[in-house]
């Protein structure tokens, strides 16, 4: 292992004991600040609650250009249906295993957590030459880029900028896709069930999710279409009535696990097992790359409460709507072969006052296509009966492929480790596009570790990536005097 990974893995693990979910950051932030605070280093918070800490120069870059060194303090957080951890008050339990580092049934928090560790490790050692620094962790990034959203443009001095939230060793990012996301909402008629008919749950699981950028070009399943298609062949066989249904938990996860109570004749039992039993093995089929694991499951449901279910013709209109509506990749790049440019994630589903709600996630690398994308959800809400609000969305991060801190980045990289770095673009969001429309005249690039599988239970970092991360960091920064 390299001789600084153990530090800065130390410093990971103490962030992993501190709750630190979108929209939950108070705690790690306080934390933050008391750490700079002993080290009589200044920082502040802001109104938002983003945390900046300025770090001074080293010995010969005391008057050097200001370089910025940014991510985010907040983390996803899935679990394994079985998992019991509270993610509001329990530590991340952290997994070693050969040359990687995962978590016990949870999300890892790597994506961001790895960024501030290397960046609080950097700031103390005094071993490192580096300019002065601005470390900045913004807040609500998985849920919004709420943090850089409300940046002011004279919050950073750095006219450079270094992000550490990408996720494959040796790529040099320099653009990223913007973000919308789409609320849905359908109105639901709910009726008393026709006598002899029995309550069921219907369980799609065990698919593997991520990340809904990274990895939306995986073809792995989404267990709301793979649930809407169940019903579909369900009902096409014999009526059916949907009481409710959910599935997914954020928007930028591709859902790993849904599920309805429905409502069919009991003399239909039998048939519907089968059914989903031959359904589950063509699914298994169709997805044996991605989702060998993928189960159906069609089971009694004693603890049905109301008897009253969505109407026939209702649940046709709802099983229709999450039929239609599309999720993964909308548009290739004409530019790059293979680049995923324009996609969505159809994201989370449920029943909630007398409507189904569902929520898409858009994603784009070029904010007009973004744009037409979510109108073109927009339009399909509408010919299903149904309300679409949008939200205001995050710009791309527009590539400047002369860059002068890629070039330096690049030339650093090659003189370390003997070989080229990809420099490209990603499908995933980066807060460096909204930084860019913040702070007029900013150079930005983005790298890190190799992480697998975000925004899923089963992310996980390559140990040896952190310390190769660290030595071209500390490289550029050196030769920034």
């Amino acid at each position: 292992m390299h001789k600084k990974t153990e530090h800065i893995l130390k410093i990971f693990e103490e962030l992993s004991k501190i709750p630190r979910c979108s929209g939950n950051e108070g705690a790690v932030r306080a934390w933050l600040l008391n750490w700079a605070k002993e080290r009589e280093l200044e920082a502040q918070q802001d109104a938002i609650g983003n945390v900046l800490i300025n770090v001074p120069g080293s010995k010969g870059y005391e008057s050097s250009p200001t370089v910025a060194l940014q991510g985010h303090l907040d983390m996803v957080c899935e679990k394994l249906p079985e998992s019991t951890h509270d993610f509001s008050q329990d530590a991340i339990q952290l997994v070693y295993h050969d040359e990687w580092l995962s978590a016990n049934g949870t999300t890892l928090g790597a994506d961001n957590g790895i960024a501030i560790a290397i960046a609080l490790a950097l700031a103390t050692d005094e071993k490192v030459s580096h300019p002065p620094l601005e470390l900045f962790f913004t807040v609500e990034e998985e849920t919004g880029m709420t943090g850089v959203k409300g940046l002011e443009p004279d919050a950073l001095q750095a006219k450079r900028l270094i992000n550490l939230d990408s996720e494959e060793e040796g790529t040099i990012i320099i653009g990223c896709a913007g973000s919308q996301q789409t609320e849905l909402f359908l109105p639901l008629l709910y009726e008393d069930t026709p006598e002899g008919y029995r309550a069921y749950r219907l369980a799609a699981s065990k698919m593997k999710g991520g990340h809904s950028g990274v990895e939306i070009n995986a073809q792995r399943a989404n267990a709301i279409q793979v649930i809407a298609r169940m019903a579909d062949i369900l009902t096409r066989q014999g009526d059916l009535r949907f009481q409710s249904i959910q599935g997914g938990t954020v928007g930028n996860a591709i859902p790993r696990d849904a599920e309805a109570i429905i409502f069919f004749p009991e003399h239909l039992v039998d048939q519907n097992i089968r059914c989903v039993a031959d359904v589950q093995n063509v699914l298994r089929s169709e997805y044996a790359q991605t989702d060998p694991e993928l189960t159906l499951d069609l089971t009694a449901y004693a603890e049905v409460q109301d008897n009253r279910a969505m109407s026939a013709a209702c649940t046709r209109k709802a099983v229709d709507f999450l039929l239609a509506l599309p999720h993964g990749p909308a548009a290739m790049s004409a530019e790059i072969p293979e680049f995923v440019e324009t996609s969505n994630n159809l994201a989370k589903v449920r029943v909630a006052d007398g409507r189904l709600y569902v929520l898409s996630t858009q994603r784009s690398n070029v904010f007009s296509r973004q744009q037409a994308h979510t109108n073109r959800i927009e339009a399909l809400a509408r010919l299903a009966g149904a309300e679409a609000k949008s939200s205001e969305g995050s710009q791309p991060w527009e590539a400047n492929w002369n860059s002068p801190l890629a070039e330096a980045c690049r030339k650093v990289y090659k003189r370390r480790f003997r070989k080229e770095p990809k420099i490209t673009i990603i499908h995933a969001g980066l807060e460096c596009g909204m930084i860019g429309t913040k702070i007029a005249g900013m150079d930005m690039i983005s790298f890190g570790p190799t992480i697998q599988n975000p925004h899923s239970p089963s992310e996980r970092i390559h140990l040896a990536s952190i310390g190769k991360v660290w030595d071209l960091l500390i490289g550029l920064l050196k030769d920034m005097k």
